[in-house]
């Protein structure tokens, strides 16, 4: 089922300076098949776009995209709250338009991400959430599960979840057996 990837590329090229770094290392998971992790990815699937490419023209092609889509992978990092353009309006239109469930991996960590008091909490998380998906969370119509960056824990999103199997709830979290089905004591 194809998966859409949102992820802040803060207008830079360079692999270093953005959010896509994490991007390419999902896509090199999926580039080795022999691992458990499978990802049919809506970029790949559709036309490129190019730097300089006009804004309508871009949305376009998001759209496209997205419509393409069955879940959302919304890569947060430092800056993802402070994109204005595509990330608030992919979220958007994933959610209101496309129904598409919402898997918000965190870039920065790689702890388990389970209920409150354990750190890190859902209002420590909440701070690193765009506008757009904090808002649709709050008034219900986002049904998202948050993920530390882990590839295995990643899989097993990708495989819950999609438009025809929603998470039930606005801000969903795996709980401790889930992580302890997955991996070993003490590893995450």
């Amino acid at each position: 089922m194809p998966t859409y990837i949102a992820f802040a590329a803060d207008g830079n090229e360079n692999m270093f300076e953005s959010d896509i770094k994490y991007y390419r290392l999902i896509t090199a998971w999926d580039a080795m098949k022999s691992r458990d992790f499978e990802l049919i990815n809506a970029h790949e699937k559709s036309s490129s776009i190019r730097k300089g490419s006009k804004e309508e023209i871009i949305k376009r092609t998001l759209r496209e995209r997205l419509d393409k889509s069955k879940r959302m992978l919304l890569l947060v990092g430092d800056t993802t709250k402070f994109d204005n353009d595509f990330v608030p309006y992919e979220i958007e239109y994933a959610i209101d338009t496309c129904k598409l469930p919402v898997i918000v991996c965190y870039v920065n960590e790689k702890n388990r991400i389970i209920t409150d008091p354990t750190p890190p909490t859902s209002s420590q998380l909440r701070e690193h959430i765009p506008k757009a998906l904090k808002d649709r969370m709050d008034n219900g119509t986002a049904k998202t599960l948050h993920i530390p960056f882990r590839q295995r824990i990643m899989a097993k999103a990708l495989d819950d979840f999609s438009n025809a199997k929603l998470p039930t709830y606005a801000f969903g979290v795996y709980n401790t057996s889930i992580y302890d089905s997955i991996y070993k004591p003490n590893e995450i």
